[in-house]
């Protein structure tokens, strides 16, 4: 194959294939090698900080584990690493499975599948260790990741994505290609995804593709389970119910909103964010960040009154007209802008404790210094993505927080993504 026009060749070849041993994985679950390069070399080409990590040149392989001696094949050479693709696996690790799905490999949705379940739940608790040690300086303690109830068939919802029709006709329907952003693999069936999906995915891919004049762009399907059926119509109202110690909750919300969609571990994972912003006895709970009331609503029976805040007035509107389908009379929710999102909130800050589960991005440092002014005793920070929470937690730490229990949990089986538990409690004066 022609080597690409802006291939940077060293330290090695394009396509060159090289035998490494995997040492580690990345928190994109990718294997990580240390190969040895020649020191005269690498003192043309590392950077003084780089010349100070000599401990080998770092390649990149996917869907290998710790432990593999593989044979991988060079595309790319960066700064301080190569990147690969595996082309055997020599020694396996003992850990190593057999992939559920045919995919595993092309479909960029997986990175475990090759994995044992325990040692995933390893890997993301041994993440989470190294995260905090690497991007917070310190050595805290962190709880096993708790698995989920259900390995397979869990996720309630997938968005299929397809190209815009060429001639009249529809192409690949599924998923990015591992490694790649903008080529798709064709999806027929999802192991992770829940039956009723499975089950519907051939008639939806039909219909779509028989109505290819409709579509005149790239375009994106739902699927989501709901009640035993699958919704494909965003502006739908659904229905999920969340078990807790106090009752049943169910909740409404539009089809295409942000839910949790692992809703096997809802239970166990509402249920310790309720024990951890409960357990230092604050009387007032504010639910930043709200939703349609997921945490607000699962916690409200732990304290006296319960503040929902959200920027969304559509997703403030449902919290609300699920607290009154739930018949949960301690519970208000509030439309704040980012600038203003403590300003309606009249707990006293002794007294209370703050549940906040931002996007992807993490906390704006707007909302980290409202949060830190309005000085809660306790914060229940829950995050999809440990990298930005870390980066947060810098900021908790220096307002005088500390931390006082970090705990994973695993809502995506096979996948690299969980979701991370950190409890701050905030220092009191000496």
């Amino acid at each position: 194959m022609r080597q690409p026009k802006k291939f940077k060749a060293y330290p090695f070849d394009y396509h060159q294939e090289i035998e490494v041993k995997i040492i580690n994985l990345s928190n994109l679950g990718v294997g990580i090698a240390r190969v040895q390069i020649d020191d005269a070399m690498m003192n043309l080409h590392q950077s003084a900080e780089d010349k100070t990590k000599n401990d080998g040149w770092v390649v990149f392989v996917p869907h290998t584990l710790p432990g593999e001696k593989v044979l991988a094949r060079i595309f790319r050479n960066d700064k301080s690493h190569s990147q690969a693709d595996l082309i055997k696996v020599i020694e396996p690790s003992p850990d190593r499975l057999d992939p559920a799905c045919e995919l595993f490999g092309k479909c960029g949705g997986c990175q475990y599948q090759h994995l044992s379940y325990e040692k995933q739940l390893a890997w993301k608790t041994r993440q989470v260790e190294e995260l905090l040690q690497h991007m917070v300086g310190i050595e805290a303690s962190v709880s096993s990741a708790i698995p989920s109830p259900k390995q397979w068939g869990y996720r309630s919802k997938i968005t299929p994505h397809f190209k815009r029709p060429r001639d009249g006709k529809i192409g690949d329907i599924g998923f990015l290609l591992a490694g790649q952003r903008s080529h798709l693999v064709d999806v027929v069936k999802c192991p992770i995804a829940m039956d009723e999906i499975n089950e519907m995915m051939p008639r939806i891919r039909e219909e779509t593709r028989a109505n290819a004049k409709a579509y005149k762009k790239d375009a994106t399907l739902l699927l989501r389970a709901t009640q035993g059926r699958v919704e494909t119509n965003h502006r739908t109202p659904i229905s999920e119910t969340v078990s807790t110690d106090a009752g049943d909750i169910t909740f409404h919300f539009l089809a295409g909103d942000f839910f949790q969609n692992n809703p096997f571990i809802l239970p166990a994972f509402t249920g310790y964010v309720a024990d951890q912003a409960s357990a230092g006895g604050a009387k007032y709970l504010v639910d930043a960040y709200c939703g349609s009331g997921l945490f607000s609503l699962c916690l409200a029976h732990k304290f006296k009154k319960v503040a929902g805040v959200e920027v969304s007035e559509t997703a403030a509107d449902w919290a609300r007209r699920n607290a009154e389908l739930n018949k949960i009379s301690n519970a208000t929710f509030l439309a704040s802008s980012a600038e203003a999102i403590f300003a309606d909130i009249a707990f006293s800050a002794d007294e209370t404790a703050v549940v906040i589960d931002p996007p992807r991005k993490g906390c704006n440092e707007e909302f980290l210094n409202q949060l830190f002014t309005f000085g809660p005793s306790r914060v229940v920070y829950v995050s999809c993505n440990p990298a930005t929470q870390m980066r947060d937690l810098q900021a908790f730490l220096t307002a005088g927080y500390k931390i006082s229990a970090v705990q994973p949990f695993d809502l995506f089986p096979q996948t690299r993504h969980l979701e991370c538990v950190m409890v701050l409690q905030k220092i009191k004066p000496s």
